[in-house]
C-alpha cells in the first residue's frame, strides 16, 4: 500500500523531517561502506555519538566525548530549543617515535541538537562521567502539557 502526501515547502516541520531523512540516509550509506568510506568523505569521527530521548517534563541528551574534560566543553541553548555542543580535542603529540596507526580524530566541532520543544535554559543540568555527557534539559513551563478542567454550567 502506498500512501502519498502532498509536499509542502513552506511547512517548517516538513523541511526538517526532510533533512533528518536526509542525514539518516546518508549515514546508512557510509555505514554500508564502512571506515574506508567515511573517510573518503572526511565524515568519520568528526561528530560525537548521541542518544536523545525524551520524558514528560525533560529532554535528555548523551554525547561520546573520550578524553576530554568538562573545561573543553561549552553548551548553549539558542532559540529556546536547540542545544549546540562545541568542544576541541587536541593531537596528541609522539615526540620519541612515529605514528604507526592514528585513527582518532581531532580538531575543533559543533554538534547541533533541534529538541521539538522549548527548555529551560537556566534549569538545564550538564556533567561529564567517564567520557560520556549527560545533558538534561527540562522543558520549559510552556511545552509542558496542561490539564484544563471543564466546568459546567
Amino acid at each position: 500500500m502506498i500512501s502519498l502526501t502532498r509536499w509542502n515547502p513552506f511547512d517548517p516541520g516538513s523541511l526538517v523531517d526532510q533533512f533528518n531523512d536526509l542525514q539518516r540516509d546518508v549515514n546508512r550509506m557510509l555505514r554500508r561502506w564502512g571506515r574506508d568510506g567515511a573517510r573518503l568523505f572526511g565524515v568519520e569521527g568528526a561528530l560525537p555519538s548521541l542518544n536523545v530521548w525524551e520524558a514528560d517534563s525533560t529532554f535528555h541528551v548523551e554525547a561520546e566525548l573520550p578524553g576530554l574534560e568538562m573545561k573543553d566543553v561549552e553548551l548553549f541553548i539558542t532559540g529556546g530549543n536547540q542545544l549546540r555542543i562545541k568542544t576541541e580535542r587536541k593531537p596528541i603529540q609522539v615526540e620519541k617515535g612515529k605514528w604507526l596507526r592514528n585513527e582518532r580524530i581531532f580538531g575543533s566541532f559543533v554538534r547541533l541538537i533541534d529538541l521539538p520543544a522549548a527548555v529551560d535554559a537556566e534549569k538545564v543540568k550538564a556533567k561529564l562521567d567517564n567520557g560520556v555527557l549527560h545533558i538534561e534539559l527540562p522543558k520549559h513551563e510552556s511545552a509542558r502539557p496542561r490539564k484544563i478542567d471543564i466546568k459546567t454550567e
